[in-house]
């Protein structure tokens, strides 16, 4: 019934609702389908023909013909309404004159050549060009700030700037033609104003050549002849990409536009800009932003940020960290937050325990006691911790005030008053400034040290001066990495040197952290390095990308590493190798048993090793800047007579060049693992037995004793095989283990005590004595 009064409104009568007379006339039209046989016997009198007729005569005077003369525009006000054009776009102008638009600066190249090309006769169209990010939109609205300023030609001073809202004028426009239609409606709304009219179209890859419906008139044929007549003048905005693939590939269109490129600015001028704003976040977020903070942002996010483009990085950081410094100075620290946590939790236990005891339960007093202790102590520390937050909140506040007052350019003080409030100023900062780091709180202002923060929370790089604790790891690296991997002390140095000078950021500049191609034989703790470098000085062993190289045999699989190109199956989701760099820019990616892999996937490496970067199958560049490859190789002690050798460098070398390109070892750091000699391969054996007799001893809680042939047995068989140190867990989990662990389960079951346990080697297998 509905559809047939749609159609019958819609094709008969020409509206755009469907009204309660249309369903009336549907009804009645066909009264045997939709109603019962005596109310359809009396619409049955009614001359359906004289109603069809005069069906628009009898509901004119109702209310929906009145809200619908309400909402229908009629074609007058199409030219003559501005707000037909305020549906769809925004003022500029409007805007620059209420103070709402930020001020441009070093742009003014950019903004000059886009009034030139608008004062042309014919073909005055510019197209803003530029990476996302660069400061296209910012552009645009300098040139309202200009025209409101009267600082461009006498022609272009009367002039409004429009920018176009793609979203509105595509909302709602499901049927075929309306887009089309409300377009067509702004085009000569703009070209009968008796203001002239720029008309900006940011994102103009969404109109231009996707904008209108599928089967329908393309928007850049409705915009074409007025462009080329030169009675719209249009500014429009998009990137490379999409100007390349929308509008270069259409000459007819691309002839219309005049090209304005726009830059990522240096890193000079990112700094005036951010001067500029400035003030702006001061305001907003009632902080101070020191000058040092805006040079360190910008040359920090330029170094760090590289999927980004200045001004856009740089902008953002400031924000985050003007954020971070107001929320800090109104919102209590997050350890007082902690606290009060705690303190309920304890109260909770020991509200628990109280009741038991007035219940006539056994409880355990020395529990008890421990908890009230503890709930004495978190006290103490959260009213320690609340004063600090106070008496801080307060030096801050008084800091900030007289900043205020003078850097007040409206009123007018003393030279007295302004040297008396200098003075306090210097006072209040020298006592925050007597805070030490680790028990700040609130930050008086933001500079700096808050910018290394944000970036280095937002890349994981550690961007600002390395804490003690993570100097002490780096310093004792090498103990660490000798406890964990024996006879390797030579090989140890060489990375330490490495590393150190990587973290000191003395290497050559655009290089990665380090290119480090581990050689030696099989199981000697090559891998085992990269694994303990991750976990101590990385942050974890999330921090360690491991790639199989022996899956990366055919030439073809370099896809699996950078992604597929356009038109391959696979294009857009990402390789695996350039998806973990840009999830973790900070980070180790080992190349296990690269030797394996195709010579032609080595390739890739060359500008990652020596420029910092590489290249994914889409052609966007990876910075590898901060990323430490380690490369694990055996090739030349994979004989049985190398196995053992104690090779030259140049022999090691030579070796080498069996498989890697010269151009590529030239690229790496050669550092050479021995071989285990038996004093060391005893060493290992007796470090594993140590873990397990710990492991065993706190599980079971009962002593727990290995004899000395399980040692011998174990060593007799390492170096009867050529795997090294890796035999070990082999041999205790298929081995020793599941002996142990059956005569532990059995004991279990029993319901015995165990008190100490011994195993023995005796008889050829291993052998649990439980006491």
């Amino acid at each position: 019934m509905l559809q047939e009064a749609w159609l019958l409104g819609s094709l008969e009568f020409e509206q755009s609702k469907t009204r309660s007379a249309t369903i009336f006339l549907a009804l009645t039209l066909n009264t045997s389908r939709y109603l019962p046989t005596s109310v359809a016997a009396f619409l049955n009198q009614i001359n359906k023909e004289t109603l069809r007729q005069s069906l628009l005569e009898l509901a004119k005077g109702s209310a929906e013909s009145q809200t619908l003369q309400e909402n229908t525009p009629t074609h007058k006000n199409i030219h003559t309404d501005i707000s037909d054009l305020s549906r769809f776009a925004e003022n500029l102008t409007e805007r620059a004159a209420n103070g709402e638009i930020d001020p441009v600066l070093a742009r003014d190249q950019e903004i000059d050549l886009m009034i030139d090309i608008l004062s042309r006769r014919r073909k005055n169209n510019p197209i803003v060009v530029g990476d996302a990010g660069v400061g296209k939109s910012a552009l645009i609205e300098g040139l309202a700030l200009r025209i409101i300023n009267k600082q461009v030609p006498p022609h272009l001073q009367n002039v409004e700037l429009w920018s176009l809202d793609l979203a509105a004028l595509q909302s709602g426009a499901s049927i075929k033609g309306e887009f089309e239609k409300r377009l067509k409606s702004v085009i000569d709304f703009v070209k009968n104003s008796t203001t002239p009219i720029v008309l900006f179209i940011d994102e103009a890859h969404t109109l231009i050549g996707a904008g209108g419906n599928e089967g329908g008139n393309d928007a850049a044929n409705l915009l074409k002849p007025a462009l080329a007549r030169g009675e719209l003048r249009t500014i429009a905005a998009t990137t490379w990409s999409e100007y390349k693939k929308y509008v270069e590939r259409d000459p007819a269109l691309s002839r219309r536009f005049q090209l304005v490129k726009v830059d990522e600015p240096s890193i000079e001028e990112s700094i005036v800009i951010l001067r500029g704003l400035k003030p702006l976040y001061e305001k907003t977020h009632g902080v101070y932003i020191t000058g040092e903070a805006l040079e360190t942002v910008t040359k920090l996010s330029a170094r760090y940020i590289a999927a980004k483009k200045l001004p856009d990085k740089a902008i953002d950081i400031i924000d985050t960290a003007c954020a971070r410094v107001s929320t800090a100075k109104n919102t209590p620290p997050k350890r007082l937050s902690y606290l009060d946590n705690k303190i309920h939790e304890i109260n909770v236990a020991i509200t628990e325990f109280e009741r038991d005891e007035q219940l006539g339960e056994t409880v355990d007093s020395s529990v008890k006691s421990k908890l009230k202790n503890q709930l004495s102590e978190l006290t103490e520390e959260r009213i320690a911790l609340s004063t600090q937050f106070e008496t801080q909140k307060a030096l801050v506040e008084e800091i900030l005030a007289l900043r205020e007052k003078l850097s007040d350019s409206e009123t007018e003080y003393t030279e007295e008053e302004c040297q008396e409030w200098m003075t306090q100023l210097k006072a209040k900062k020298a006592e925050y400034d007597a805070i030490k780091p680790e028990n700040c709180l609130i930050h008086a202002e933001v500079g700096s040290k808050q910018i290394a923060a944000v970036i280095a929370d937002l890349t994981g790089i550690p961007v600002n001066s390395m804490t003690g604790d993570e100097l002490t790891k780096l310093t004792e690296l090498p103990k660490i990495l000798n406890d964990n991997i024996k006879g390797q002390s030579q090989a140890i140095e060489q990375i330490h040197k490495n590393l150190l000078t990587a973290m000191a950021d003395l290497r050559r500049a655009g290089t990665p952290l380090g290119a480090l191609l581990l050689v030696g034989p099989s199981g000697v703790g090559k891998t085992e390095t990269a694994i303990q470098i991750a976990e101590h000085i990385f942050g974890g062993k999330q921090f360690l990308t491991t790639i199989n190289m022996s899956e990366y045999q055919e030439k073809h699989t370099v896809s699996r590493l950078i992604g597929s190109p356009p038109g391959y199956v696979g294009y857009g989701e990402g390789g695996l190798l350039t998806e973990a760099i840009r999830q973790k820019p900070y980070s180790i990616v080992l190349l296990d048993e690269v030797e394996k892999a195709h010579p032609d996937v080595l390739n890739l490496f060359y500008q990652a090793f020596d420029k910092g970067e590489l290249a994914d199958g889409e052609g966007r560049l990876i910075d590898c800047k901060n990323i430490l490859f380690m490369l694990t190789s055996n090739c030349g002690f994979d004989a049985e007579n190398d196995r053992f050798a104690v090779k030259t460098d140049e022999e090691l070398r030579h070796s080498l060049l069996a498989f890697f390109k010269p151009a590529l070892l030239a690229r790496m750091q050669i550092v050479q693992y021995h071989y285990l000699s038996t004093d060391v391969m005893q060493r290992i054996v007796q470090a594993k037995l140590a873990k397990l007799e710990k492991l065993v001893s706190e599980r079971y809680k009962a002593a727990f004793s290995i004899t000395p042939n399980i040692l011998e047995h174990i060593e007799q068989q390492c170096e009867a095989d050529a795997n090294g140190a890796r035999l070990v867990d082999a041999i205790l989990e298929s081995q020793l283990l599941p002996p142990l662990s059956l005569a532990l389960l059995q004991r279990i079951a029993s319901g015995e005590k165990m008190t100490n346990i011994t195993l023995n080697f005796e008889k050829e297998e291993y052998q649990v004595h439980i006491e």
